[in-house]
């Protein structure tokens, strides 16, 4: 099973769940696709989001042009970024089965940013939910239950170590970004050139300089 951390608002995960499906068919995995909340990562862990910092912004839409262009998937931005994604994240938390998880996340994920029209409006939340047999989905998006999962879901992704979107964990082993993919499936092919043991053989590394205000 591979565990995918999602947030609708990261164009990289939209590229990410896209470009994972050819691996974990290759490798006979299952995907379990998390909804989390993205902004919630930033405040735990003190940092600005890339839309947050001008520069980076011009710089990651270029770039996740880029990697849909090469993961062969469309890419058009929707009406505003940042944009609040917690309705399609509640809706795609629902009670339901897996399947229709992993289709309704791909539908929501497709509305974001392969047409375009957003993932904000109810409506158009709404209208992608009942194409997938959820007709009163944003109606129980609404509920404490659903808030409640979305919350569950994200602080469960902080315990685990979780600091951005998309996450995909195979067991105990994070890779994060769609650019780690390749390392997945070679961690999957039982080819990781990391050592076991790495980690605590370089315990003694502390740092020597932190920067004014940093954690």
């Amino acid at each position: 099973m591979i565990r995918f951390e999602l947030d609708f608002i990261s164009p990289y995960a939209y590229v990410a769940w896209h470009a994972v499906q050819p691996i974990a068919a290759r490798h006979g995995l299952d995907i379990e696709p998390v909804p989390i909340l993205f902004a919630a990562l930033l405040d735990a862990h003190g940092h600005r989001g890339p839309a947050e910092i001008e520069p980076k912004r011009r710089y990651v839409f270029k770039d996740c042009f880029r990697k849909a262009a090469a993961a062969g998937v469309p890419l058009v931005p929707p009406p505003g970024h940042p944009f609040n994604p917690l309705l399609a994240l509640r809706v795609a938390s629902l009670d339901m089965p897996a399947e229709t998880r992993r289709a309704l996340v791909t539908a929501l994920f497709d509305a974001t940013w392969a047409t375009g029209e957003g993932v904000t409006d109810p409506a158009v939340v709404g209208r992608v939910a009942a194409e997938h047999g959820l007709h009163d989905a944003v109606a129980r998006a609404s509920e404490p239950a659903a808030k409640a999962r979305v919350r569950d879901a994200t602080a469960a992704a902080l315990d685990r170590g979780t600091f951005g979107v998309p996450s995909l964990w195979v067991g105990d082993e994070l890779f994060w970004g769609v650019d780690a993919l390749g390392h997945l499936d070679a961690f999957l092919n039982g080819e990781d050139p990391v050592p076991t043991g790495l980690l605590e053989r370089w315990e003694h590394i502390r740092p020597e300089s932190r920067r004014p205000g940093s954690r």
